[in-house]
């Protein structure tokens, strides 16, 4: 059911038949490029099939022109020591000829607030710097922390502290659906995920798997050098490993969370596990 916006556009719930996901797919693919991985099987996967629960989002539409559309992947986590259901903040865009009229903060509130009603706790993210700001001042969002980017020769050691704020809880099924992303290509070597950043020499680093997962797709073949994306506390490495300075980086990442049930809870980024596997980036 389509409700009233103010200036003519009208909010509409998400919905994923096989036309929705063509012009969305569209839609994304012309805000991020057309060789993008926003294909139509792209957006199934993400919007349709995931265990955890379909997308939550909405569209904002002018007459019959899809004019703006934001969506968030339902998870499972670990949050403040109890199991939580959230959302990942993902994919957002606005037509062109409708940019600049404040669309997206009206359906990324409307966003918010059907998950509220939906039972969710809480909703995580990873915003550019073009993006930060936007999050915060206008949405609520608590900025946690840049995200850490290394790279070097060797690997990350998971040594978290017990006492964690947050950390992403994926089941088999949820972990299956990740590694069966049609846009992408993963290895398990030696007990853990492996992805290609399409950096020459460069294999980015995913997180540790458990230990009687599976996987027999095609993915990168070892490389010299280790990427590594994320915030872990008290992290190691076995081997060597450079921080990459905020000023090389192509768009800083910023890790940005908001409490949906109105307790203002905040994470400390500290108590924070986060890596790779846990947002879209690979």
């Amino acid at each position: 059911m389509r409700t009233k916006s103010e200036n003519a556009y009208e909010l509409v719930p998400l919905e994923t038949d096989v036309a929705r996901i063509r012009r969305l797919s569209e839609l994304l693919r012309a805000t991020y490029g057309q060789d993008s991985r926003f294909t139509e099987k792209y957006v199934h996967w993400q919007y349709v099939e995931n265990p955890e629960g379909r997308a939550v989002g909405f569209d904002a539409f002018a007459g019959d022109e899809l004019a703006a559309h934001y969506v968030a992947l339902p998870l499972s986590a670990e949050l403040f020591g109890y199991s939580a259901k959230g959302l990942l903040s993902l994919n957002t865009a606005t037509s062109p000829a409708h940019q600049g009229k404040g669309l997206f903060t009206r359906v990324a509130t409307a966003v918010y607030e059907r998950a509220s009603s939906l039972g969710y706790d809480f909703v995580i993210g990873v915003a550019n710097a073009n993006s930060t700001g936007g999050f915060v001042k206008k949405l609520g969002f608590q900025l946690v922390c840049p995200l850490d980017v290394r790279i070097g020769i060797g690997r990350p050691r998971n040594e978290t502290s017990d006492a964690l704020h947050f950390r992403r809880i994926w089941s088999d099924k949820s972990l299956r659906w990740r590694l069966n992303n049609p846009a992408a290509k993963y290895a398990l070597r030696a007990g853990a995920l492996w992805a290609d950043p399409h950096i020459p020499g460069v294999n980015m680093y995913l997180g540790k798997a458990p230990m009687h997962l599976e996987y027999h797709g095609e993915g990168p073949s070892r490389r010299l050098l280790t990427g590594w994306i994320g915030i872990m506390p008290a992290m190691q490495w076995h081997g060597v490993a450079l921080p990459i300075p905020q000023l090389l980086r192509p768009s800083p990442l910023n890790l940005i969370f908001r409490d949906l049930t109105g307790a203002r809870r905040t994470l400390n980024s500290s108590q924070v596990v986060f890596q790779a596997l846990d947002f879209d980036a690979y």
